[in-house]
């Protein structure tokens, strides 16, 4: 049984998810990083007018901020839901999305010429797509799943909410936010655009009843090394070779504790590049963690490999730390309201709970930096960043129905007592 207007949720997905709205960190010094983010942010601007909120574009931050009017005289505290234009680093040229109807569990073909298949022999999750309208790439581009269905989802909310106007709710703010993928949109956001906004959720990948209020701590570091060039004929206690200091350094770090080797709470430091040669070398990596103690023993750690290091080489390493976010758990975990609503919205629908920490971070990290505890919800999709995303019209009809509950259910809590029950750490 379907909560919403599929055809509405099928035909508006299609029509974003065709748009080009790769974000770009080359460019990150432009609010958005590429045109398409504007086009599309202010369409969606547009249709939120249209849907009868009050609606801007705001030009300094990139976002489209939408804000649906309580329509009770109860003091209920405004709550927010976010979801993010832009699209990851993979092509999204020429999108052409293919729909498969009562999708029968089995390989889909993208593209049989080129041997594209999206089978679920290597995607397991398929199997809860099964007799759905699933949506997928032709397997040369990625579809656009992430976040495009949460738009949809949030679309579909206000759109229903505006259609029963019988159905009591407090305030609603909307923002759909540039730039995600690159880590610049919530950190951009104003908060001003959300006045008095108590909590907010971002819709960010994962299917009905996956939910997430714990992300990684992250750091980004960059090592440059100084070399010494001369002629190899004489270099004899002359030249210094950065490229084997580089060595040096990447050989010290820990063997293990690597993407690779990690998997639920583990953390791990990433080498993303390194390049070297007699004269310099450069290397990029990446440090997360859940707890913060094990993260900063991580960041200490690579301070401590360059002291050592310069101690032996005198002085030929740099060090720029930078951090990017933190966990989302660390201010959460004293709002336990905000985890609760959603879950108990969960319950009151017979969706079983799959409390889960989210391997990365989201726009929710900078925002609830900025006083609004903002945890994960879904978004009805799989296999994001890639030629094979997916999503399906029913798991987007599903997220629509869950957040028109948590709507509710906030204004049913205001009146009758809030879920304040400590949160019990899972992990």
């Amino acid at each position: 049984m379907s909560f919403y207007d599929l055809d509405f949720i099928e035909k508006t997905f299609i029509h974003y998810a065709k748009e080009n709205t790769r974000s770009y960190e080359e460019n990150h010094d432009q609010v958005p990083t590429s045109p398409g983010q504007v086009k599309m942010g202010k369409e969606l601007t547009k249709q939120l007018q249209d849907i009868g909120l009050d609606a801007h574009y705001n030009e300094k931050t990139g976002f489209a901020i939408g804000h649906l009017k309580k329509n009770v005289a109860d003091e209920v505290t405004p709550i927010g839901f976010f979801s993010h234009i832009d699209t990851a680093d993979f092509n999204a040229e020429n999108i052409r999305p293919q729909v498969h109807r009562n999708y029968d569990g089995k390989r889909v073909v993208l593209d049989e010429k080129e041997g594209i298949y999206l089978d679920p022999k290597d995607f397991p999750a398929l199997a809860s797509c099964k007799g759905e309208t699933l949506i997928t790439s032709d397997g040369h581009t990625l579809l656009g799943t992430d976040d495009k269905a949460g738009i949809v989802g949030i679309l579909s909310m206000l759109k229903y909410l505006t259609e029963h106007p019988e159905i009591e709710h407090g305030d609603i703010y909307i923002g759909f936010g540039p730039d995600e993928e690159i880590g610049y949109g919530g950190r951009r956001f104003d908060a001003n655009d959300f006045p008095n906004v108590e909590l907010a959720y971002t819709l960010e990948n994962g299917r009905p009843g996956d939910f997430e209020y714990e992300t990684f701590n992250a750091t980004e570091a960059q090592i440059h090394i100084r070399g010494t060039v001369v002629h190899p004929g004489e270099a004899y206690g002359l030249m210094v070779n950065a490229a084997t200091l580089m060595n040096d350094f990447l050989d010290r770090l820990p063997k293990d504790e690597v993407p690779e080797k990690s998997k639920g709470h583990d953390g791990f430091i990433l080498v993303l590049n390194a390049t070297g040669s007699v004269d310099h070398a450069d290397i990029s990596l990446i440090i997360r963690d859940f707890d913060w103690s094990k993260f900063t023993a991580k960041e200490q750690l690579i301070k401590d490999i360059v002291a050592e290091l310069n101690e032996k080489y005198s002085d030929r390493f740099s060090l720029k730390m930078r951090r990017q976010y933190e966990n989302i758990y660390n201010v959460i975990k004293d709002h336990p309201y905000v985890v609760n609503l959603a879950l108990d919205a969960y319950k009151k629908l017979g969706i079983k709970q799959n409390i889960q920490t989210f391997r990365g971070g989201t726009d929710g990290n900078f925002i609830t930096q900025k006083g609004i505890p903002t945890p994960n919800l879904f978004n009805g999709g799989g296999n994001y960043h890639g030629r094979y995303e997916y999503a399906t019209v029913e798991q987007i009809d599903k997220l629509a129905e869950v957040l028109t509950e948590i709507v509710k259910e906030h204004l049913y809590q205001t009146r009758n007592g809030r879920d304040e029950a400590p949160l019990k750490k899972y992990w």
